[in-house]
C-alpha cells in the first residue's frame, strides 16, 4: 500500500472514537512482539488529541491507520514522542515514518528548545529516529521526572529497569538535542 492512500494530520477531539482501538492495538502489538509497553488508557489518548499533542493517520475513507502523541517533562525541557502504533493491515507501508516525521515537526513547533526523546525496542523506529537526527543515549541523558518513570510501571520489564536503578532496560533510548543541531 502506498502513502498517498493515507491522511496524516493533527488529531482532534473528533478522533477520540479511535482511542479504544489505539490502546488495544498498542497492547496487542506489544504482546505479539513479546516486549513491554507502558500502557495508556483511552481517556489518556483522548486527552492528547484534545490538547493538540497527537498525530493520527486515517485512510481517505476515514478508517484508523496509525497514531503517535507528545508528552512533555520538566517544564518542557524534555519532550517524548510516544505511543507510535500502526494498524496491522497498514504496517510496512511507510506510514509509520510519515507519522513520526509529523509528530517530530509538531514537537519542534510546540517546543522548539526542548530535547526530544523516545524509548523503543523496534529497529524500524530506531532507523526513523536516526534519520530525524536522534542519537542513541544512556538513560542518564533523559528526563529525571518521576512521573515519566512511573509510566514504566505498567511495562512487563519494569523490574529490570528498577533492578538497574533506571540506568538501562531493554528499550533503546534515543535523543534529539536542538542545541547539538545549532552547534553543527
Amino acid at each position: 500500500m502506498n502513502n498517498t492512500n493515507f491522511v496524516v494530520r493533527l488529531a482532534t477531539e473528533d478522533d477520540s472514537k479511535f482511542s479504544s482501538t489505539i490502546t488495544l492495538e498498542m497492547e496487542e502489538s506489544a504482546k505479539a512482539r513479546g516486549i513491554g509497553i507502558a500502557k495508556r488508557t483511552p481517556e489518556y489518548i483522548t486527552e492528547k488529541m484534545v490538547e493538540g499533542k497527537a498525530v493520527i493517520a486515517t485512510t481517505t475513507d476515514g478508517r484508523w491507520v496509525g497514531f503517535c502523541y507528545i508528552e512533555s517533562w520538566e517544564n518542557s525541557k524534555y519532550v517524548a514522542n510516544s505511543g507510535l502504533i500502526v494498524s496491522p493491515e497498514f504496517r510496512r507501508s511507510g506510514v509509520a515514518r510519515t507519522i513520526k516525521e509529523r509528530i517530530f515537526k509538531l514537537s519542534r513547533e510546540k517546543y522548539p528548545d526542548s530535547k526530544i526523546f523516545g524509548l523503543t525496542t523496534g529497529l524500524a523506529v530506531m532507523k526513523i529516529n536516526s534519520k530525524l537526527g536522534y542519537k542513541p543515549v544512556t538513560y542518564s541523558e533523559l528526563t529525571t521526572d518521576e512521573k515519566f518513570w512511573n509510566g514504566c510501571k505498567s511495562c512487563v520489564n519494569y523490574e529490570i529497569l528498577m533492578s538497574k536503578d533506571r540506568k538501562n532496560c531493554l528499550c533503546t533510548s534515543m535523543l534529539y538535542d536542538p542545541n547539538e543541531k545549532k552547534k553543527q
